[in-house]
């Protein structure tokens, strides 16, 4: 998780093998997005509370995209999976930026997209890199995190930790939100 979630194919593939050509690379990245998919079909599951949430903020029509450092197809693959396509108007992946994350750009290319500022944004994030990104383009950073993971996404600058969209921090949290 420390090394490689959150992170581009190219920046595992450095961090791992940083003595490999890039053809070897390559043919090791075309293995594990087969795996990917694969696994993706059988087992992806939402995280709970997931569709409540997304229920709740087509209610209060907020903007949204989905930003990552994923590769397209597999961000488009885990959405549909999830049954959230029609709910993201836009995909940022961090392959199509100048920089990916822990950068800002990716998420600064979404903020545009939204024509939204920072300062009225959230950011969910479940990897240290996406935080790091989403607290460098100047949002606040809600971490979603794993068991064990809390304590490094609140270091790396999370608002907020969450275990699952049905945590009581966050609905209190937006409560709060809404009410100003």
């Amino acid at each position: 998780m420390k090394n490689m979630a959150g992170r581009t194919n190219e920046q595992i593939g450095q961090f791992l093998f940083p003595d490999w050509d890039q053809d070897q690379l390559n043919k090791l990245v075309q293995e594990k997005e087969a795996l990917f998919e694969s696994s993706a079909r059988q087992h992806l599951k939402e995280i709970n509370g997931l569709h409540k949430f997304c229920k709740w903020i087509e209610e209060k029509g907020l903007n949204r995209a989905a930003v990552t450092n994923a590769p397209r197809y597999n961000a488009e693959l885990m959405i549909s999976i999830l049954g959230l396509s029609e709910f993201f108007p836009f995909i940022v992946t961090g392959e199509e930026c100048r920089r990916a994350k822990p950068f800002p750009d990716p998420y600064l290319e979404g903020l545009r997209k939204l024509n939204a500022s920072p300062d009225h944004t959230l950011v969910f994030e479940d990897s240290l890199t996406g935080v790091k990104a989403g607290v460098a383009a100047g949002m606040q950073v809600i971490g979603v995190a794993a068991i064990g993971q809390e304590k490094s996404l609140a270091e790396a600058g999370a608002t907020l930790c969450i275990r699952d969209y049905e945590d009581e921090k966050l609905w209190s949290a937006l409560e709060k939100l809404n009410a100003c």
